[in-house]
Parts: C-alpha cells; sequence; structure tokens
C-alpha cells in the first residue's frame, strides 16, 4: 500500500473527501517526522512504537569493490510492533 492508496482507504472510512484524506494523512506524517526529529519516541498503543536510534560511526566495505569505507554516525528510526499488531499477523485462519 503506498501514500495515495492510504489516503483512500482512510476516505473510505471516515467518509470523508479524499482532500481531507490526504491533508490527514499528511499533518500525521509531519508531526511523526517534527516528533522524531526531536528525538521523542512515538508510542501507539498496541500498533507499535517508532523511536529515534542512534546509529555509531563504524567500520563497512563497499560492495562493488571489496574497498574499507567508514559509514558516519547517522540517526534512523527503529519500529517495535504491538501487541495487538503481532496478534493479529500470526492469528491462524
Amino acid at each position: 500500500m503506498n501514500k495515495i492508496e492510504l489516503a483512500r482507504a482512510i476516505q473510505e472510512a471516515c467518509g470523508c473527501t479524499q482532500t481531507e484524506a490526504a491533508g490527514l494523512l499528511n499533518t500525521v506524517i509531519d508531526v511523526f517526522t517534527e516528533q522524531l526529529s526531536n528525538g521523542n519516541s512515538i508510542n501507539l498503543q498496541g500498533f507499535g512504537t517508532l523511536k529515534p536510534w542512534h546509529q555509531t560511526l563504524r567500520d563497512g566495505r563497499n560492495p562493488k569493490t571489496g574497498v574499507p569505507v567508514t559509514i558516519p554516525p547517522r540517526i534512523s528510526v527503529k519500529f517495535r510492533p504491538g501487541k495487538f499488531l503481532l496478534e493479529a499477523l500470526n492469528k491462524s485462519e
């Protein structure tokens, strides 16, 4: 599912216009981005937690040439799924 498909699903679920659904989705993405950029975690009870992850400086290797390279530190995001999401994914049909 891509962003447009997600906006359509929101539109159908809440009965709003496609423009309103896309605006809502963009607002959620903006808030998530702002909070994670400020170092805050986002906990959606039952769904999961998004949290900034500080990767340290490390050695790596260029996969094409095999030449050793230094990978600079960066901030990424980790997602830890919640109990209800895991149960929904693993339920027997």
